[in-house]
Parts: structure tokens; sequence; C-alpha cells
């Protein structure tokens, strides 16, 4: 079972009730791509190979009264626009590039759907 270091544990100060499925969350992830690098930084903690693929934050992208503590933003890196009721925003930084930001509230969203996403934005960011 992943642990969070101190300085990812610091990262969510404000939202400690989040730990347990960051934990969930990284955990799965590092299970799937052990080679992948991890960047805490003061708003979000990064996932790379050789780019950036996968983001978790608290980013505003629902209104505050549709987010229930605890949750998490999972933010992908994907060529395409993703089409689901999953997704809470899609934008197209630049052609060919989708950031796409999912609300995850539970471990059971954790899920083979999810990590099929995460899959690709691994890919899409190995190979670009």
């Amino acid at each position: 079972m992943y642990q969070a270091e101190a300085e990812e544990r610091f990262f969510f100060r404000e939202h400690p009730g989040a730990v347990p499925l960051y934990e969930a969350f990284a955990g799965m992830l590092f299970e799937r791509f052990p080679e992948t690098s991890m960047r805490v930084q003061k708003s979000q903690i990064t996932f790379s190979n050789r780019h950036v693929y996968a983001c978790v934050s608290f980013l505003r992208v629902r209104r505050k009264a549709e987010l229930q503590e605890p949750y998490l933003v999972v933010t992908l890196g994907l060529s395409y626009p993703l089409g689901s009721g999953r997704v809470a925003v899609k934008t197209e930084p630049y052609p060919g590039r989708w950031t796409t930001h999912l609300v995850v509230g539970s471990p059971s969203e954790l899920d083979d759907e999810l990590f099929e996403w995460v899959r690709q934005a691994y890919d899409f960011s190995e190979f670009k």
C-alpha cells in the first residue's frame, strides 16, 4: 500500500480527508506505471514520464456546493476530447492536446475506466 511522504502530506494540509483517496490513486498509478516521476508543486502533484501526463489537485472545476469532501481533481493530457459524463471540464490548450479534469470522490471511482484513460495519457505523453 502506498504511503504519502511528508511533502505530499503537506500538499493536503487544507484537505486532510483526501489523503487516503490520494494514496489509493498514487498506489494504483505507480503499480501500473512504476517508471513514473512525481513532483509536488504548490497547486498540484504532477506525474510524468517524458512529459507530464497526469496531475492531482483541488482545482475548482465545479461549484463548491457540487464538491463533497473528500475529493481530488485528476487532470489528464489526452490527444482527443474525452466524451464521458465523468468529465468535469475539458479544454484544448493547443491543437491535438486536450486537458481533461475529472473529479474523484471515492475509491470506487478509481476504476479500470479511469486507469484506461490514465494509460492513454501516459502513452500520449511518452510518444509526443
